[in-house]
This record gives C-alpha cells, structure tokens and sequence, in this order.
C-alpha cells in the first residue's frame, strides 16, 4: 500500500506510539492523512480498541442521598475513566438541598425509599437535553426487561418514571456539570417509607442483581450501537 511506519519517542513504558504515515506521492504540506494508535514493542504492530462506555456493578451497599450525584462519582468507586453506568443497592432519602428537581425542592418534597436499586450515569461533553434523552433511554430499556420477566409484569412509562398497576416503582433525575451530563435512575426494592403509593421489585418477585446487570448491559449495547452508527453513514447535501 505504500504505507510506512514511524515510532514516536520512548516515554519510559514499554507503549510507544506509531504513525502511521501516507504514501510518499500523497505527502504534502499540511497533510492531514495520519493516523495514530497505539503498540506495545513485544507485540508488534496492534490497534487499541477504545470503548467508550464503562459499566459496572457494585456489590458494596451505597445508601443514595443525592450527593452521590456528581462529576467523576463513578470514577471514584469503579476506576472507569470513560463514559458510564454504574449500579448498586442501598437505601434512598434524597430531601432539601440535595434535590435536583426545582419543583420537588420548592414544594419541600421528599425521596425515600428503604431499599433501592440505584443506577448513575455520567456522559461527558454532553448537554442536558442529550443526557435527558440517555435517561428515558435507560428507563424504557428497564421497564421492557421488567415486562419480558417471567411474571409478564406490564410496567407503564410516564416519561422518566415507571408504574405499576397505578403505583409507583422507579424515581429519575438527569443534570449537568461542568465537564458531563447525570443522571440518577432509582428503582424501589422495597418502597417502605415511600411518600407516594409504590411498588418494589421484591413484591414483582425481580432479582435486583440480577436484573441491574442485565440492564448495564443493554444499556452498554444501545450506546455502542449509537457510536457505531454514528459513524458510519456520510453527510447528505
């Protein structure tokens, strides 16, 4: 193909860089044909593959009180540098000034619940409505899992919440920081403490473990589908 191959300096790891240069005939100043990866030296020449969402589940109990709903939150309990979703169980009493939802706070409103399955979310460089959008992506793929159980359990959508049968099971909240787009996704385990009538997952007879890796992992697959699809169609005039 023509193609050379130029190794960036040593920076004291066994990674160096390679350029992956044009054919000599297509060099020409200002030439924007380049490109970078990544290889180790005892392996030879090897392309990286980056994934750009991280999911997890931890199994460690996290009582959710709404300050856990901030930038690099993820990081700090999982390590994942990229894009994520983490899931974990614990209790739920969100009230006051760590209310998200300037309706809810006004009217002095509260969240509580005595075991929830807890989902968080964090997009980097994406806006709030984009991160809204992620969220009732995120609801719509539990309220199908949760209707494809072996209880034929029909759970309604009401934009970012789920029901059942009336009753409430599930509370939602997407925001911004500075650097990312959050969210917050609580499912009721058991609902005891609730301020509204509500349903959990131990009356639906749903393993909230088992359930939350099964929603990590349809999420994870929707958003790679998206990167993927983003990226391969051309621009229309």
């Amino acid at each position: 193909m023509g193609r050379s191959l130029e190794l960036l300096p040593e920076r004291g790891t066994d990674v160096r860089g390679v350029r992956i240069l044009p054919p000599p005939h297509a060099r020409r100043r200002g030439d924007r044909g380049v490109e970078t990866r990544t290889i180790r030296k005892e392996e030879g020449v090897k392309e990286i593959r980056y994934d750009l969402l991280g999911t997890a589940f931890v199994e460690e109990r996290i009582d959710y009180t709404g300050f856990e709903l901030r930038s690099h939150f993820i990081r700090e309990r999982t390590g994942i540098a990229t894009d994520g979703l983490i899931a974990f169980i614990g209790g739920c009493r969100v009230e006051g000034g760590a209310l998200v939802d300037l309706e809810d706070s006004e009217a002095g409103d509260y969240i509580a619940a005595e075991r929830m399955l807890h989902f968080i979310g964090e997009h980097f460089a994406v806006g709030a409505r984009e991160g809204n959008l992620r969220l009732r992506l995120l609801v719509a793929i539990a309220g199908e899992l949760i209707g494809g159980d072996a209880a034929g359990t029909a759970a309604e959508r009401r934009g970012d919440d789920l029901f059942v049968e009336g009753r409430k099971l599930s509370v939602a909240i997407s925001t911004v920081s500075a650097v990312s787009s959050l969210m917050h996704f609580g499912i009721n385990i058991d609902p005891a403490g609730a301020p509204v009538k509500a349903v959990g997952l131990d009356e639906l007879g749903i393993d909230p473990e088992r359930f939350a890796r099964s929603v990590l992992e349809r999420y994870g697959e929707e958003c790679r589908s998206i990167e993927t699809a983003l990226r391969k169609v051309r621009g229309v005039d």
